[in-house]
């Protein structure tokens, strides 16, 4: 437990990486913020790992949240190999919450975060508080199948202008998205010490397959879930179809629904000036 003359970080490029065992994996994780009460956790999104998340919205919810960001099972400095289906990683989130001591938490999500965060709700729906579900889908979505060629299309594009993948696959490429894209990697590289390490070539692999599976599979029944809930998208996402936000909406009774103008998948970073104080409002106390 935190005293009171511990320092309070509030800057993600500043936080210290830390392990955790649970179920015989060692999780990586980072924390952040004001510790006690009930944390945030950072559920990440595909081919991610600790050092992907946004300082912007990650600072803006640390300045009066306790904040938690891991690593999946295999990603990263995380040990294990990476689940071959989305409930298996929502067992792992479990395990590794469950591991800290946390009997509730607030989730923040983006693209497969959401997916990740949706089945441990249905499995877990005491867990759960407030939900921040962002770039993401209901199980069973239109489309999200299909995410393996918009990934790997994208991936030959960077590759081919000596880009960053996530400027193609979260940013429109006109003037603003490219602009947009730039300023987003740029972000992701203030942290220059303690950084970690990529993902493997097979763990995404994995990754894509279990997000196939999770779109080609039956709905969940998100009724179960009644805890404030918000939901935030571009209205141009090609990863995980925009009108699938507005599905979220309709299965989720109450939550508020947030579509960015002129933006894809990345829209809440493209957006971070607007939706950062929207989140961490959503997540005050």
């Amino acid at each position: 437990m935190t005293t009171t003359n511990d320092p309070v970080i509030t800057a993600y490029a500043q936080a210290p990486t830390k392990s955790i065992t649970a179920r015989g994996i060692s999780f990586a994780y980072r924390e952040l913020g004001p510790k006690g009460g009930i944390p945030v956790v950072f559920f990440v999104h595909l081919a991610a790992t600790l050092d992907n998340w946004d300082p912007r919205i990650v600072d803006a919810i640390a300045q009066g949240r306790h904040v938690i960001t891991f690593d999946q099972q295999g990603v990263g400095a995380s040990s294990g190999t990476v689940p071959d289906t989305l409930e298996a990683a929502a067992d792992d989130a479990y395990a590794f919450i469950s591991a800290l001591g946390f009997e509730k938490i607030d989730a923040f999500t983006f693209s497969v975060g959401g997916f990740i965060a949706q089945d441990l709700v249905v499995k877990h729906p005491e867990l759960i508080r407030k939900l921040v579900l962002t770039g993401t889908g209901p199980r069973g979505g239109k489309n999200i199948d299909k995410v393996v060629a918009v990934t790997y299309w994208d991936i030959l594009r960077a590759t081919l202008t000596r880009s960053d993948p996530k400027e193609f696959l979260f940013f429109d490429r006109d003037k603003v998205g490219k602009k947009a894209g730039k300023a987003f990697v740029d972000r992701l590289t203030e942290r220059t010490a303690d950084r970690d390490k990529a993902i493997t070539t097979a763990a995404l692999r994995t990754q894509l397959k279990a997000i196939v599976s999770y779109g080609r599979s039956a709905p969940s029944d998100l009724s179960v879930f009644t805890g404030p809930t918000l939901i935030a998208n571009g209205d141009n996402d090609r990863m995980v179809p925009s009108i699938l936000s507005a599905d979220l909406h309709q299965r989720i009774k109450g939550s508020e629904l947030i579509i960015y103008p002129n933006s894809g998948h990345g829209g809440i970073f493209q957006y971070w000036e607007k939706f950062a104080p929207v989140a961490a409002e959503f997540l005050a106390e």
